[in-house]
């Protein structure tokens, strides 16, 4: 067997490069959104509180018994760090490395497949579904979950009300898409319609349409499905919160004549901010991972594919190992951020 040992130098090097450039971009991010204002955080209070107690700052701290505290928590946490690293770490370390690999994983291509992704017409109308996506899924759901957990808010059959929302929360997006894929579904002008949504337009006196098949409405047709199980978890979170909101706030600004309209503004809304974003931020991290709806119910096909079906395609059915690795990266990169976000966000509830 030749063994060339300039070319595989050439791949250590570039095997280096490749983990030096995913710890400088992710450790970067942690680096600037998480771990450098919460260190300023830390310092500041820690001077504010030695201020007030009346400690020299320059004094040198005082002797600290060993913590065996710590011996605890790092055999109870070993475990978890274990599967965390087996589980995500090194996979995605792995996915980076073949990312920069052809597809067959045989040779070094560098960012070839990063300018494959952006230079593909096909792999930009992914990009822009997935934009959509991403851009309406939340909003409806978190739209519709709200205004119904208003709406049921101290009704009568509340809980009956509620239930009947959050079922479809409950079903896998295999199952919904099976579901909806009956509801849009089509039979010639000629023959019975078994698709509910067909039935209706038919009883009206419409033509029958292939409703999962018309770029771009079957876009849309497909997001009903997602915020249909995402509005019963929108709805239930959001419900909790409303719930939460003191008593004696409410009494006083119904004394002080506020409407109906103004008590949903200016009281419920300020008052169940935390819990919007957390809803807000948790859809939006379902949505961009999404696969199984569009897998079940138009395999990609008619313009409706996202980055998880593509990645999919790629990696599984076309072989293009390092095109589907590189899909992977920048969808998990997209995640990151909002990752970020929702930690900095409990840590600011956790202090207050």
């Amino acid at each position: 067997m030749n063994f060339d040992v300039a070319a595989e130098a050439d791949k250590l090097t570039m095997l280096g490069y490749g983990l030096l450039a995913f710890v400088v971009v992710v450790g970067g991010l942690l680096l600037l959104l998480d771990i450098v204002p919460s260190w300023f955080a830390r310092q500041r209070e820690q001077r504010l509180a030695m201020a007030v107690a009346g400690v020299d700052p320059a004094a040198p701290p005082p002797a600290r018994r060993k913590p065996r505290e710590w011996l605890f928590g790092l055999f109870f946490l070993l475990p978890a760090v274990l599967l965390l690293l087996v589980g995500l770490v090194v996979p995605a370390i792995r996915t980076v490395l073949l990312s920069l690999m052809d597809g067959r994983s045989e040779s070094w291509v560098g960012l070839d497949n990063y300018s494959w992704m952006f230079s593909q017409d096909e792999i930009l109308s992914v990009l822009t579904n997935t934009l959509v996506w991403v851009l309406l899924v939340p909003l409806l759901a978190t739209s519709v979950g709200l205004i119904y957990a208003v709406l049921v808010d101290r009704a009568r059959l509340e809980s009956l009300a509620k239930a009947l929302v959050f079922m479809p929360t409950a079903i896998s997006f295999v199952g919904a898409g099976i579901i909806w894929k009956f509801v849009y579904a089509y039979r010639g002008p000629e023959q019975e319609q078994i698709g509910l949504l067909n039935q209706l337009v038919v009883g009206f006196g419409g033509e029958p349409q292939q409703w999962l098949q018309n770029p771009p409405l079957n876009t849309l047709f497909l997001i009903v499905v997602m915020v249909w199980i995402q509005a019963g978890f929108a709805m239930v979170v959001l419900s909790a919160a409303i719930k939460a909101i003191p008593a004696d706030v409410v009494e006083a600004a119904r004394l002080d004549g506020v409407n109906s309209w103004q008590m949903f503004w200016r009281i419920t809304m300020p008052s169940i901010r935390p819990a919007l974003i957390v809803v807000v931020v948790t859809i939006s991290i379902a949505t961009l991972k999404l696969f199984d709806i569009v897998r079940t119910m138009t395999n990609g096909n008619y313009d409706t594919n996202v980055i998880a079906t593509e990645m999919y395609n790629q990696a599984f059915r076309y072989g293009q190992t390092g095109q589907g690795s590189a899909l992977a990266v920048f969808l998990f990169v997209l995640v990151i951020p909002i990752v970020i976000y929702q930690i900095r966000n409990l840590r600011k509830q956790r202090e207050a």
